[in-house]
C-alpha cells in the first residue's frame, strides 16, 4: 500500500454557530493533515444540513444519527480515520463508545463522561481495539506549558514543595441566587445536571487545573478536601480545595465562574526547593522562572533560547502572540501524527504521544467525583 500522507475525519456536534466545534475545525485545519469528510453536526436536521452544506460534506456522509455514522464510516474503504466529538458532556460516553466499537480513533472534548465506570470502560475499549483516544485538555498544548514541563523534568526548580493554581472567570456571576437575567446558550446546558453531570465549575474548568498541573509536574492528586458553592443553583459555580499528591506534597486549587473582573484567568504556580515557575493563560507566550536568590527571568515563546517541544511547536515568529487555536492545533498535531503513523505501520515516538490521553480523561472524572463527594461531606479529605 502507498504511504498515506493525510487523514480524513468526521465530527459529531459542532454545528454552525457552535463555539467549540469551530475551534476544533480551525485547529485541525492549521495542521493541514486531515480533511473533514463526514459529520453528524446537530440533532436538528436543518442545522445539520446547513453545516454539512457549508463544509462541502457529500450527502451520503452527512448523518442524522452518530451511530449510523460510526457503522457506515467503518465499512467504507475511504472511511474516516478519527472522529472529533464536540457535543455537550452528557453524550460523550455513548458517542465515543460507538466509534471505538466501530474501530475508529477518537478525539473528545472534556470532561470525558459522567461516571468513573464509564470512563474506565472507554479506556479499556480503546486499549482492546488498539485505538488512540485523545481528551482535549487544551492548555497542555501551549508551547510555554511544554517548556514548563521540560524545566521541571530537568530539575531546574528542584524538588516540588508546593503548587498553587487558579482558574477564575466571571461569566456566570448573574446566576448567583438561582436566576439570571442574562442567560446564555452555554450557561443553559453547563448549569443543567442532565447535560453537565454532577459538577459545573469543577467539571468545566477545575479539571483544566488538575490536568495542566499534572502535565507540568507529573504529579497526580491522591486526595482532595473541597468546598463547592452553588449559590442557589443545582450545580457549583465556585470551588476551593486542598490537594494532596501521590508523593505527599500539597497544593491549593481555586476555580470560579463568579469572580468579577476575571475572564479566563488560569494561572499555575509551581514552587520547588531551587526556584519556581509561573504561567498565566491570558498572557500565554511568557513563562516566569525564578531561581532561588536570582533575579526573575521571563522566557518568551519563539526565541532562540527556547528548546525542546516548545521550540518544535513554534508556529509564528516571536512577538506575534499564539493563542487558544494554536494550543488546540499542537494537541491535534501529536494526535494526528500518531494516528497516521499507525496507519502507515511506522514507529510512533514519544513526541507523537504528547497529547492528553484517555487515562487523563479518567483522572479528570475521578477528580470531579472526589471534589463533589468531599464537599457534600463537609470538605473532608477524599480519595481521588
Amino acid at each position: 500500500m502507498a504511504e498515506r500522507k493525510k487523514l480524513c475525519y468526521g465530527m459529531v456536534g459542532g454545528g454552525l454557530g457552535a463555539f467549540i466545534g469551530a475551534v476544533h475545525r480551525k485547529a485541525i485545519a492549521l495542521e493541514e493533515t486531515a480533511d473533514l469528510v463526514a459529520g453528524c453536526f446537530s440533532s436538528k436536521d436543518g442545522k445539520n444540513q446547513e453545516t454539512g452544506s457549508f463544509y462541502g460534506i457529500e450527502e451520503d456522509r452527512l448523518y442524522k444519527d452518530y451511530r449510523e455514522m460510526a457503522q457506515k464510516e467503518a465499512k467504507r474503504e475511504d472511511g474516516i480515520d478519527f472522529v472529533s466529538i464536540v457535543t455537550p458532556n452528557a453524550t460523550h460516553y455513548q458517542v465515543a463508545k460507538a466509534f471505538l466499537e466501530a474501530g475508529i480513533h477518537v478525539a473528545c472534548e472534556k470532561p470525558l463522561c459522567f461516571t468513573v465506570e464509564q470512563a474506565e470502560e472507554l479506556q479499556a475499549l480503546a486499549a482492546e481495539k488498539n485505538l488512540f483516544f485523545a481528551v482535549i485538555y487544551t492548555y497542555t498544548g501551549y508551547a510555554m506549558v511544554k517548556l514548563a514541563k521540560e524545566l521541571v523534568e530537568k530539575g531546574e526548580i528542584g524538588e516540588i514543595v508546593n503548587v498553587n493554581a487558579e482558574y477564575l472567570q466571571d461569566w456566570l456571576i448573574d446566576e448567583i441566587g438561582g436566576g439570571s437575567q442574562t442567560t446564555t446558550k452555554l450557561s443553559v446546558w453547563r448549569t443543567d445536571p442532565e447535560k453537565s453531570g454532577i459538577s459545573n465549575c469543577v467539571g468545566d474548568i477545575g479539571t483544566h487545573i488538575e490536568d495542566t498541573v499534572s502535565y507540568i509536574t507529573g504529579l497526580h492528586p491522591k486526595k482532595v478536601a473541597a468546598a463547592l458553592d452553588n449559590y442557589g443553583m443545582e450545580l457549583d459555580l465556585n470551588a476551593n480545595m486542598l490537594v494532596e499528591y501521590e508523593n505527599g506534597v500539597h497544593g491549593v486549587y481555586s476555580c470560579s465562574q463568579v469572580c468579577a473582573g476575571h475572564l479566563n484567568g488560569l494561572t499555575v504556580r509551581i514552587f520547588g526547593t531551587k526556584g519556581a515557575i509561573e504561567w498565566v493563560q491570558e498572557d500565554p507566550n511568557y513563562l516566569k522562572v525564578t531561581q532561588k536568590g536570582q533575579p526573575v527571568q521571563i522566557y518568551h515563546r519563539g526565541t532562540g533560547y527556547i528548546t525542546g517541544r516548545a521550540a518544535e511547536l513554534n508556529h509564528i515568529p516571536s512577538g506575534h502572540p499564539e493563542g487558544l487555536t494554536y494550543a488546540f492545533a499542537n494537541i491535534y498535531h501529536a494526535y494526528m501524527s500518531a494516528v497516521l503513523k499507525q496507519i502507515n505501520g511506522q514507529e510512533i515516538t514519544q513526541e507523537d504521544l504528547d497529547f492528553p490521553k484517555v487515562e487523563d480523561g479518567v483522572m479528570g472524572v475521578r477528580f470531579i467525583h472526589a471534589a463533589v463527594k468531599s464537599s457534600r461531606n463537609g470538605a473532608v479529605w477524599t480519595e481521588v
